[in-house]
């Protein structure tokens, strides 16, 4: 079983990877954790502080491979709104409300919850279901182990 001590940010590397492991949005803050990958193998993750994932993030092997991280499909919610303004404000509702938020420009996408739903509804929004990939914004408090800042010790 081989380990990854180190990761590359998504795009930065051009080579096919030699598997992929697909997770939630919520299993891709990771520090130490076995992963299985789609080809039947395993590798053992093993960073020096917790970092939060994004798709197409890479895990760099002992042996200089890589190994992809993909978002999952999840059970969503897609918000959408009369115009660029009320998207703002829906958007502002949600982060006031601590949920987790991928922000598009025409559209929010949340997990799937029913009181928020009618929330949103009630704030005139168009709320419909959709399984996706969820990648939601990085919280402004959440440590994500310098991710994409371009710190050194990241591969």
């Amino acid at each position: 079983m081989q380990r990854a001590t180190s990761f590359k940010t998504a795009g930065s590397v051009a080579e096919a990877p030699e598997g992929i492991v697909i997770l939630s949005h919520d299993a891709r803050h990771l520090r130490r954790k076995l992963l299985h990958l789609d080809n039947g193998d395993m590798v053992m993750l093993d960073l020096k502080e917790a970092v939060l994932f994004g798709h197409g993030d890479r895990l760099v092997l002992d042996d200089g491979t890589t190994v992809e991280i993909q978002a999952a499909e999840e059970r969503l919610f897609a918000v959408t709104a009369r115009d660029g303004l009320h998207l703002i404000e829906l958007a502002w509702h949600l982060g006031n409300r601590h949920l987790a938020a991928q922000i598009e420009t025409d559209r929010i996408l949340i997990l799937r919850d029913h009181v928020i739903r009618d929330m949103l509804i009630g704030l005139g929004a168009e709320v419909t279901e959709v399984v996706e990939p969820f990648q939601p914004v990085r919280g402004a408090y959440h440590a994500h182990g310098n991710h994409g800042h371009g710190a050194a010790g990241h591969g």
